[in-house]
């Protein structure tokens, strides 16, 4: 009996069908976000400007508008409605004598530098970046910070009524004090100084710089990323300017005596929370990695990385659904022939079948 010399052959083709995909969910998805990120990054910067998406930005916030008009409103009624003419006696005087002097800041100066130089701010960034929703939103946050802070302010004026350090002077211009059978005051003076003189506490002037330089401070932050970790101390300075600006103003109403010291305490405190809420309404806090934009600015970004399925798209699942099952099934009728990520196909198998008949 001659027996055959050859020796069992494996076929040279191994089928990729033997070889089990390998999956790496943390490679895949870091894969996933690389791919996001470079569709993020090829979003321009400039493709929302105010001319193409200004109206469309601002119809979106139409009702907030509304709203701030009629704070503008209830502002012009506040300011002309009379304030508590509140009991002010012989007794009280020592501390309402002082100076009858005028403003080192005047009231028209006051939304200059608490309105108009941070919207210069914000229209120097926009010329950079081009982006509607930062200039709108920064511009809109401004506005409610100063007149939520101006008609709360005005209304506690008007509410409390305290005087001023100089209302004697205001009440009594030729020095003659006069008063009642009760002790109050018989002002003889002009009836708007006098008015103004019983609107001490808060001060409006401490509350609209804190208001619009405490929101300026807010912004500047986080454009320029003070909390980014780096130690880049000195861009504090940036942030605290406005800050001081407005401080020193604050200042300047107990120098010139028209404020006590806790007027001005408290309106400063007022326009920095106010101007702190309204901030955060519209950007992420500026210790956030993203609190350099708006929060407008990342949805719309994250809309155009992750565009929404087309209609279709329950039909084409429907049909890879059916694909996937055919091949689950072509797949439990190989498992038997893997054995370590290998399998030998249809061919190698006869040859080995052929030769153990040969040697029989």
């Amino acid at each position: 009996m001659v027996v055959s010399q050859t020796r069992p052959q494996l076929s040279s083709s191994i089928t990729l069908d033997c070889f089990p995909s390998v999956n790496f969910p943390l490679i895949d998805h870091q894969n996933q976000e690389n791919q996001k990120n470079s569709r993020m990054r090829e979003v321009q910067v400039g493709s929302h400007t105010l001319r193409s998406h200004g109206v469309a930005v601002a119809r979106i916030h139409l009702h907030d508008w509304f709203i701030f008009l009629l704070l503008v409103l209830i502002e012009v009624i506040l300011y002309l409605t009379h304030p508590f003419y509140r009991y002010v006696g012989k007794d009280m005087m020592s501390d309402l004598k002082y100076p009858f002097k005028d403003n080192t800041v005047p009231v028209w100066a006051v939304p200059l530098y608490a309105m108009l130089l941070p919207i210069a701010v914000f229209l120097f960034v926009y010329w950079r970046r081009r982006d509607i929703y930062d200039l709108h939103h920064a511009i809109l946050g401004l506005f409610y910070s100063v007149l939520i802070t101006a008609v709360i302010t005005d209304a506690i004026k008007n509410a409390v009524g305290r005087p001023r350090p100089n209302f004697f002077w205001r009440c009594f211009p030729d020095g003659k004090d006069v008063y009642d059978k009760l002790g109050n005051v018989i002002c003889h003076g002009d009836a708007d100084v006098i008015k103004e003189g019983h609107k001490s506490f808060p001060s409006g002037h401490t509350s609209w710089s804190f208001a619009g330089l405490g929101f300026l401070s807010l912004y500047l932050s986080g454009k320029i990323k003070v909390f980014d970790q780096r130690g880049h101390i000195a861009k504090l300075c940036i942030v605290f300017l406005p800050l001081l600006f407005a401080a020193l103003v604050g200042v300047s109403r107990v120098d010139d005596y028209w404020h006590h010291w806790q007027d001005v305490f408290a309106g400063g405190l007022l326009g920095l929370v106010i101007s702190t809420f309204c901030y955060l309404q519209f950007f992420p806090p500026p210790y956030h990695s993203q609190g350099w934009g708006p929060y407008a600015y990342f949805r719309v970004l994250e809309t155009l990385a992750n565009p929404p399925p087309p209609s279709n798209a329950i039909i084409v699942v429907q049909n890879e659904q059916d694909v996937e099952r055919q091949a689950e099934n072509g797949a439990d009728d190989q498992s038997n022939d893997r054995f370590l990520g290998l399998s030998i196909d249809s061919n190698s198998r006869s040859t080995m079948q052929e030769t153990e008949t040969e040697r029989k």
